[in-house]
């Protein structure tokens, strides 16, 4: 990782310590797990707290069209940094947990890949995000979300009250910290 993305997350996690989810960018290994089951052939991608793009990157590389790309980020030092890199994407500079307002056709979307540190959200903001997302996504499309915990950064009560099931995906150690993520989906 680059001097040019670290700097950025440091001054953002010192302003704002429970909106960044880690003072560093995620891993290559983080980010080609949490992008796994993502392709060409998904659709529309949303990713929310995309910081500096780690996750981004590696949703190009599996062949996902930038103009394909929703890029969801609330702090503004990193939108501005995310619409120089890849200017073919759409860049929405606001708050995820007010998707529901975002302005993407309702059930299209193929998958929400989250950089978010839900673990510190408010349970009310947690599932205004969640009721957003699914909004956007296409019935069987998977919310994707890592965690640095052993289990779903989701409640149980949260994830039945909104009609979900999580799954783990898989886990990495080439992360710091290490991490898992979860595939997010509605209940058959």
């Amino acid at each position: 990782m680059s001097r040019s993305d670290v700097v950025p997350f440091l001054k953002a996690w010192l302003r704002q310590p429970l909106h960044v989810a880690s003072v560093v960018p995620s891993s290559r290994a983080l980010a080609n797990l949490i992008t796994r089951e993502i392709g060409p052939a998904t659709g529309p991608v949303i990713e929310l707290g995309p910081g500096t793009g780690a996750f981004t990157r590696a949703l190009l590389e599996r062949g996902v069209a930038e103009r394909d790309l929703v890029l969801v980020e609330s702090e503004p030092d990193f939108a501005a940094l995310l619409r120089e890199r890849f200017p073919a994407a759409r860049v929405c500079e606001m708050d995820a947990a007010l998707l529901a307002r975002l302005r993407v056709s309702p059930g299209e979307a193929g998958a929400v890949v989250s950089g978010l540190p839900v673990l510190t959200m408010p349970r009310v903001r947690l599932a205004a995000l969640l009721t957003g997302a699914f909004a956007h996504l296409a019935p069987g499309a998977g919310f994707y979300q890592f965690t640095y915990t052993l289990g779903c950064p989701i409640p149980e009560p949260l994830l039945q009250g909104l009609g979900l099931e999580s799954r783990l995906v898989g886990w990495t150690l080439a992360n710091m910290p290490p991490a898992r993520v979860y595939r997010i989906t509605r209940r058959a």
